[in-house]
């Protein structure tokens, strides 16, 4: 009897070490890619996105959720909590350059892993892919498929003229559309999931960046919803959109299938503000005039023929559908178009629902998370960012200061509700009283002023290193287009 109590004694331990603890949720990270203010249909949009708006209704919305305004460094802060700056990160990974998040940071996936999570990552990656030691298998992911660069085409899967398609380092060739492939995927790796973990996917969407290719009888639907548009990228754009939000519906049907969406911190944000088209003619004119002549253009020569990306550049620059109404600017812009993005987070019986009014910064998800799975002590103190899990709760909100990058106008700061945008022109917002950034403080409130910049030059940022400009136009990061011979991705890093 002794010996049999015992057993029993041993089982009930061995089963309460391996059982999920009531105190680690699954955690799902739904991202999408280059997603504008106006295109949910919680802020007014004419895009329908039920599936989006019902984490923003059953959830929080986060109306105040901060990104970088392009996608690489947005993608390093959340996975890092840190600014991308700090390791010179302030725009995209070209196709051609050697770097990505430095391989001594530690991953998202790696804290989770310590504390008993199986991590899945599906659809884009986009920091680093020179060496296997940058890819998602190597930085904590058990499992991963999707792209590894900064935009393939829907249907054929090229990037910059190699095919970019894999599972777990191996190239896979198939047809289908990229976002209905992705939602394969997770309905598999969820149903093959080990049961005895807690879970976290990475949901990384390229919906609805660039190139514009959508099912045609989605895009017929927006022919009709939209009609009379006055920009002809609009349709396809919000056809690629909806796609995206029905992914999104089934995914979360899914994990009701499973019975595990009552216990999944669910978040959703898209990486950056949508990218629209130009106000003025003049930037094509510009743009015609690179390829035009013979110039010197960052002290380097260009040659008299066309340039390779010359149609790499002029798309990125008129082939935008999105709507970031009624917010300024968009993708690659500090303005609150290109930061301010639309997000929300659901947690089923720890979060009431409502809308959440204060800052969130995408360097805080890291924190706030191992904040609501019970690894508070984990959270390093070199972070940038902070855990809003209490300020979630109605508690006290803690903000770090926050920084951007923006190519024009070089760092903006945010010290809430203050905005500094630039350096060598400062212009201050006060963002409460003056979300739209139409009054600039800077004459006005000299102290103030005064404090950020002192702030932003001591943080010590490293330079950028990527490559130059022109040589990222000699070989551009084309999105689609035809394979020109060179290796699959998959196949081009080196050990």
């Amino acid at each position: 009897m002794q010996r049999m109590m015992m057993l029993m004694v041993l089982c009930i331990g061995w089963v309460a070490a391996h059982a999920q603890p009531a105190s680690q949720p699954h955690i799902l990270i739904i991202l999408a890619d280059d997603l504008g203010w106006n295109d949910v249909g919680y802020h007014g949009s004419r895009i329908e996105t039920p599936s989006i708006d019902r984490i923003a209704r059953e959830g929080i919305e986060l109306d105040r959720f901060y990104v970088q305004p392009t996608c690489s460094p947005t993608r390093a802060g959340l996975m890092t909590g840190k600014l991308p700056m700090r390791f010179g990160l302030y725009r995209p990974i070209n196709k051609s350059s050697t770097r990505g998040v430095p391989l001594a940071e530690r991953l998202l996936p790696e804290y989770l892993d310590e504390r008993g999570y199986q991590s899945f990552m599906v659809g884009k990656w986009h920091l680093g892919h020179h060496e296997r030691g940058m890819l998602p298998n190597q930085r904590g992911f058990e499992h991963y498929y999707g792209s590894l660069t900064g935009g393939i085409g829907y249907w054929n899967k090229v990037h910059g003229g190699g095919y970019d398609w894999q599972r777990n380092g191996v190239t896979v060739r198939e047809g289908g559309y990229v976002t209905h492939l992705l939602v394969d995927e997770i309905r598999t790796l969820i149903e093959g999931r080990d049961t005895d973990k807690p879970n976290f996917l990475y949901a990384a969407f390229q919906a609805p960046h660039l190139p514009n290719e959508a099912p045609a009888p989605t895009i017929d639907k927006y022919e009709t919803l939209l009609e009379g548009s006055d920009n002809p990228h609009r349709i396809v754009h919000a056809a690629m959109v909806d796609e995206l939000d029905q992914a999104i519906g089934q995914v979360l049907e899914i994990y009701e299938e499973q019975g595990m969406l009552d216990n999944t911190l669910v978040m959703f944000f898209s990486d950056n503000g949508g990218l629209i088209q130009p106000g003025s003619p003049e930037t094509y004119t510009f743009i015609q005039k690179i390829g035009a002549t013979a110039v010197e253009w960052l002290g380097r020569p260009v040659p008299s023929f066309p340039l390779p990306g010359l149609e790499f550049l002029a798309a990125n620059t008129f082939d935008g559908g999105s709507d970031n109404t009624p917010l300024p600017g968009g993708k690659t812009m500090a303005s609150e178009g290109g930061v301010r993005v639309p997000a929300a987070i659901w947690w089923p019986g720890e979060l009431d629902g409502g809308t959440h009014d204060q800052p969130f910064t995408v360097t805080d998800v890291l924190p706030t998370l191992l904040d609501a799975i019970g690894a508070k002590t984990d959270i390093p103190k070199a972070l940038d960012g902070r855990s809003q899990l209490a300020a979630l709760r109605g508690q006290v909100s803690e903000h770090a200061d926050y920084a951007v990058s923006d190519l024009a106008s070089g760092l903006a700061m945010y010290r809430w509700p203050w905005k500094l945008v630039g350096v060598d022109e400062p212009k201050l917002y006060h963002l409460i009283d003056d979300p739209l950034e139409q009054t600039d403080l800077s004459i006005s409130e000299p102290d103030q002023l005064a404090q950020m910049q002192k702030k932003m030059a001591s943080w010590g940022f490293q330079e950028d290193p990527g490559i130059p400009i022109v040589e990222a136009l000699l070989d551009p990061d084309t999105f689609g287009g035809e394979e020109d011979g060179r290796p699959p991705w998959a196949e081009s890093t080196v050990d």
